[in-house]
């Protein structure tokens, strides 16, 4: 028990196989297994609310919450603290035994949904239901696929409940998935149709949280960003979560201290609502695996209002704050329910003692290029590709990561022919946003649409360019695709491109390892997955 875990849901996963003695992101074993415990429960919680809507039932919104932020609460380098965890789990199991209480007939539940247990038995249950409790191949590849999906897409749909926008039906379809996932009598075959039916839903929750954060803070316009540093003391936000932000940016205006943003936080940049305050600063370092080196010289306290923690070194540890779903032992916790302010004044009056960020880089990156934006550019566009001063765009959008493989986006970057045009949203874009590749008739080479989930835009800019073109199928569109992945959030996001029917799609550094050979062979021969080889020929491939 002291050394068990099974964990391959990331790309960094060890040996590309599984971590089994510790997560290579720094999850230890007694982590793991409560992470295993609280998917567990919360799938028996969805099995209930689920039958519920079928009775003809209501389910309130609180419980979509619980079940979407206890999916965030795993998603890989969120929360690596196994008290806060517990707390959930017997949380979701106090509010099922209220909720068994309303259906008509228990008995015919799953097992995950009648089950219940005291504190003391929790890591003996979380040794009998993880991952491998499973045992065909196929049959754990597709269930781990979904739920690694629904992760992705619960992140999501936490951050647009963050602005009070919430989709009964996408929460109902998460419940249903994972609910399925317990069902022995599905086939690969329906594995497979459900994998496709979370990608439709990747869409319509990634559409969702689009409308929420453009109603709140306006469409995204083409902003250059400012990388050096200022005199005052700062306060450093990282993570995806725009309305704690916008929290802290009113909370700091005429404190004396100023707000920078890292990694996925950048294009909070690009949001016409965030330029009135004058103490936001700029962006500060790179993508989220370079945090030890950049927290530290950074100098004030970090706020991680998402996943994309690395567990931090003690020099800082004391001005590292987490929200949401996040959270590291020995890390303050800063929350507040749905649609009330969080206090973020513990984190103002430490920044104020502190000294002023140390500079790393000077000198600005441009970004901003979501839909919106290109719809307004499309005639440009259009004409530059009729010319042939545009010959393809290149996808590369998804996560940046530690391993040194991922050199090759770069190189595949600095590589591209000159008439190429990279669209890009997540923080893969820190392998080559600060390269100067120049522009084609005043089109900016790189098109940085935001987050991970604006992977929803570059989908958008393709339907229409489809439409412009008069195409009947998207793929017949000068695109491809060399898209690096890391964690759920881009599982949800690649689940989302296929239900589109996008096709040819290259994922790197590495195809995940909880795709068995079976359900490997499904994507290959039905979508054209590929993974990646070396720079040279894959620009043959993909760009010829």
């Amino acid at each position: 028990m002291e050394n068990q875990m099974f964990c391959y849901q990331c790309q960094e996963t060890a040996g590309c196989k599984g971590c089994t003695v510790s997560g290579v992101c720094g999850k230890k074993p007694e982590v793991a297994r409560m992470q295993d415990l609280l998917i567990y429960v919360t799938k028996g919680i969805a099995a209930v609310t689920t039958e519920l809507r079928a009775e003809g039932n209501t389910v309130d919104s609180s419980i979509d919450h619980l079940v979407s932020v206890n999916l965030f609460t795993t998603i890989t380098n969120a929360n690596f603290d196994r008290d806060a965890i517990i707390d959930r789990i017997k949380d979701t199991l106090k509010t099922k035994q209220s909720l068994l209480k309303k259906v008509s007939e228990p008995s015919k539940l799953p097992a995950a949904a009648k089950w219940t247990a005291n504190e003391d038995e929790f890591d003996t249950a979380a040794a009998t239901v993880g991952v491998l409790a499973t045992e065909n191949e196929d049959i754990r590849s597709l269930r781990e696929l979904i739920t690694y999906g629904l992760k992705g897409l619960a992140a999501y749909t936490k951050h647009a409940n963050a602005l009070l926008k919430d989709d009964a039906e996408v929460d109902a379809f998460i419940q249903k998935a994972l609910a399925a996932t317990l069902d022995d009598s599905l086939t690969v075959d329906d594995l497979v149709a459900l994998t496709l039916e979370t990608g439709k839903y990747g869409v319509q929750g990634m559409a969702d949280l689009d409308a929420a954060n453009t109603g709140a803070y306006g469409n995204p316009e083409i902003t250059k960003v400012d990388i050096g540093v200022r005199k005052n003391p700062g306060i450093l936000i990282s993570g995806h979560d725009l309305k704690d932000l916008e929290m802290l940016l009113e909370q700091t205006k005429g404190t004396g201290v100023d707000v920078y943003t890292h990694s996925e936080m950048l294009p909070a940049h690009y949001y016409p609502f965030f330029k009135k305050y004058d103490n936001f600063a700029g962006n500060y370092g790179n993508a989220w695996w370079k945090q030890k080196d950049e927290f530290e010289s950074f100098n004030g306290p970090i706020l991680m209002t998402t996943n994309c923690i690395v567990p931090p070194k003690d020099s800082y540890k004391d001005r590292l704050f987490t929200t949401g779903a996040a959270g590291y032992p020995g890390c303050r916790h800063i929350d507040a329910p749905y649609g009330e302010t969080k206090d973020f004044s513990e984190i103002i009056e430490l920044a104020k003692k502190c000294p002023a960020p140390t500079e790393i880089e000077t000198g600005s990156i441009v970004g901003g290029f979501a839909h919106e934006q290109v719809f307004a550019l499309a005639d440009k566009v259009v004409e530059a590709v009729k010319s042939g001063a545009i010959r393809k765009f290149v996808v590369m959008a998804g996560c940046d990561g530690r391993m040194k493989s991922r050199e090759y986006y770069t190189e595949f970057a600095e590589k591209l022919p000159k008439d190429v045009i990279i669209l890009t949203a997540g923080c893969a874009k820190y392998k080559y946003n600060k390269l100067d590749l120049g522009d084609i008739n005043g089109i900016p080479r790189i098109l940085d649409a935001g987050q991970c989930n604006d992977s929803y835009s570059l989908a958008l800019i393709a339907l229409k360019l489809k439409e412009i073109f008069g195409l009947s199928d998207v793929n017949e569109l000068p695109i491809a695709y060399n898209i690096a992945w890391y964690e759920q959030k881009a599982v949800i996001v690649l689940l989302a491109l296929l239900s589109l029917g996008v096709k040819n799609i290259h994922l790197g550094p590495t195809l995940p390892a909880f795709l068995s050979p079976n359900v490997t062979k499904v994507l290959v021969d039905n979508f054209g997955i590929g993974g990646i080889t070396n720079v040279d020929d894959d620009l043959k491939t993909l760009i010829g």
